[in-house]
């Protein structure tokens, strides 16, 4: 309990470190709007132009072209229902739950994503209590919003994060979490213990939030390749961790079924060749070593040997496998297959290198 606290707490304070540079951006982008809509457009008090900017940017690094459209969009809707039905019907009560309600619609119907519809009621509710009628007032808010979204976007072009360095934090944190369920696995086995592979199991269930967080982030970071020409040239990068995370996750579904079959055999006493268990613990290190191979590019050929020498090692034991054991095998060289595919071979040539 207490070293999955420790785990915890690492990595919040690891994604602390991450977001330095997107709350830096938020608030170059927050002051540059307010200064842009006040000093030179003229706007006396143009608080949606860094309210704009910062709902774009976030602290998050993906969908801030979607949010900074859908942003300005919304706050256009808001406005243009609003200011024609205000300056109809009057204000009050009824007419702002009528003219929230006519603009979220509209929203729903122009696209229907969750922050433009946000936007429309929520700028329509400006309109009905604080613009006076046909003023100025609400073609200033879409000018400031357009002012926060273009400066937010500045700030992400002129000020990138780098696209790779979360994308790669979350690829080990991912690989350090399947080798520490097989390394559990492998004591269960070991041991015969029940709760061991209970253990095993949960832990191997509960990784899917590490998947999503590395399939954000490379969402994120491809954003940033196509916002900031500074970066672009990462796209290769980029690209070598997206593979890489698509066998991770069959990987660790694999291993998901290897501790539930492990806490099967256990369960119902069914004897385990110990050397089967060293087996486990050497596709463990074999994914320590690829762990280690993500360098700043993503290369990872030097971690297909480990693994490699795993299935070697299946081959060459000399052992009659019981039941669990046969299915226990037969998800050890999946997730071997997996780790080949996540080092960059294709399917076909993976196969064939754990056949010769």
């Amino acid at each position: 309990m207490r070293r999955r606290f420790r785990r915890h707490l690492a990595r919040r304070v690891e994604r602390l470190r991450a977001s330095l540079l997107p709350i830096l951006q938020c608030a170059v982008a927050a002051g540059g709007a307010w200064f842009v809509a006040n000093n030179l457009i003229g706007h006396q008090r143009p608080f949606f132009a860094p309210i704009a900017a910062v709902i774009c940017l976030g602290v998050t690094l993906g969908s801030r072209l979607r949010r900074a459209a859908e942003l300005v969009v919304g706050v256009s809707l808001g406005v243009l229902v609003g200011d024609l039905l205000i300056s109809v019907i009057g204000s009050g009560y009824w007419q702002i739950a009528l003219v929230v309600a006519l603009a979220m619609a509209a929203a729903v119907l122009a696209d229907g994503a969750a922050l433009l519809v946000a936007q429309a009621g929520a700028s329509a509710v400006l309109v009905a209590t604080l613009l006076p009628p046909g003023g100025t007032g609400g073609l200033d808010r879409c000018v400031d919003a357009l002012i926060g979204g273009v400066l937010g976007l500045a700030a992400a072009a002129l000020l990138p994060t780098d696209p790779v360095a979360p994308v790669r934090r979350e690829a080990r944190m991912l690989l350090d979490e399947l080798a520490g369920v097989l390394d559990e696995v492998a004591d269960a086995i070991r041991s015969g213990d029940v709760e061991t592979a209970k253990g095993a199991l949960n832990r191997a269930r509960a990784s899917q939030p590490l998947i999503d967080d590395l399939r954000g982030a490379i969402r994120g970071g491809s954003e940033v390749t196509r916002v900031s020409p500074l970066v672009r040239r990462r796209r290769g990068a980029l690209a070598k961790f997206a593979e890489l995370a698509e066998r991770a996750d069959y990987a660790m579904r694999n291993t998901r079924v290897l501790a539930r079959r492990t806490l099967t055999a256990v369960h119902d006493g069914e004897p385990a060749a110990p050397e089967f268990a060293d087996v486990v613990s050497e596709l463990a290190g074999a994914v320590g070593v690829l762990t280690a191979q993500l360098g700043r590019d993503g290369d990872r050929e030097a971690a297909r040997e480990p693994v490699l020498d795993v299935v070697r090692h299946v081959r060459a034991m000399d052992w009659q496998p019981g039941t669990s054991e046969t299915v226990m095998v037969a998800q050890v060289r999946s997730i071997a297959l997996d780790l080949l595919q996540a080092t960059g071979l294709s399917r076909g040539d993976a196969l064939a290198q754990m056949r010769g």
